[in-house]
């Protein structure tokens, strides 16, 4: 079970936004570990706010189904209230 954890903060999530115009990199522990913009991006700054909020929920959904994955497996498949 500590490995699982060990496994789950050390694991990386990458979103994407804009076809790869931004890319966001959160931990396991879903915390933003680094944002990158292409340059042609910085032309539209409303634009570019809409695309870093996709890119950062696309990386926490990622994150949040990577986590449910390893629950599931840890559980046998039960469907445990609360925990999936």
């Amino acid at each position: 079970m500590a490995d699982d954890a060990a496994f789950a903060r050390h694991r990386v999530n990458s979103g994407t936004a804009g076809g790869g115009v931004v890319k966001v990199v959160m931990s396991g522990k879903q915390v933003v570990e680094s944002v990158e913009i292409a340059p042609e991006a910085a032309e539209d700054v409303e634009l570019l706010q809409d695309l870093v909020v996709a890119a950062v929920n696309d990386a926490l959904n990622k994150s949040q189904q990577a986590a449910s994955e390893k629950l599931s497996t840890l559980t046998g498949g039960l469907n445990l209230p609360g925990l999936t």
